[in-house]
């Protein structure tokens, strides 16, 4: 090995390549970009899918099938930790209660659902749409009580 067969590590260098610096640079005048046009310029070019004004693919293509998505059941979701801060010892936790208390600002069409985040101290009495089965082993072992609506 000599001097002159070193060489950097393939991969190592990452030079940007320095267009529009003159014709010797052999990246002159149009800077790699051909004739003028609107993809030329600063910011040109036209949004994907766009067909130069024939109608897009996407919109001749037919639309088939079933989406169930609007019917969907989705609940509002809190955690046990939630619970341990906005309720003291011995209250019960309802939708109403939930809501003045602005744990919630809305409900979904499910209703809610307590998970087992966090932890709970304070034994209360819960009274939602669902529980998940860890939430209710934490709330049942401080001593707190737990019905589905």
């Amino acid at each position: 090995m000599r001097l002159n067969e070193l060489s950097p590590a393939e991969g190592s260098k990452h030079r940007k390549k320095r267009v529009g610096r003159g014709e010797s640079s052999g990246w002159g005048k149009t800077a790699g970009k051909g004739s003028n046009g609107q993809k030329a310029r600063t910011g040109g070019g036209v949004r994907p899918g766009f067909e130069g004004g024939q109608m897009p693919l996407i919109i001749r293509a037919p639309k088939r099938g079933f989406s169930n998505a609007r019917f969907k059941t989705v609940f509002t979701v809190l955690n046990v930790s939630d619970l341990e801060v906005y309720f003291e010892v011995g209250e019960e936790v309802t939708i109403d209660s939930l809501y003045e208390k602005g744990a919630i600002k809305k409900v979904l069409n499910g209703g809610v659902k307590i998970l087992a985040d966090g932890e709970i101290t304070k034994s209360l009495t819960v009274k939602v749409q669902k529980v998940s089965e860890q939430a209710k082993a934490k709330i049942e072992a401080v001593g707190g009580k737990v019905e589905i609506l």
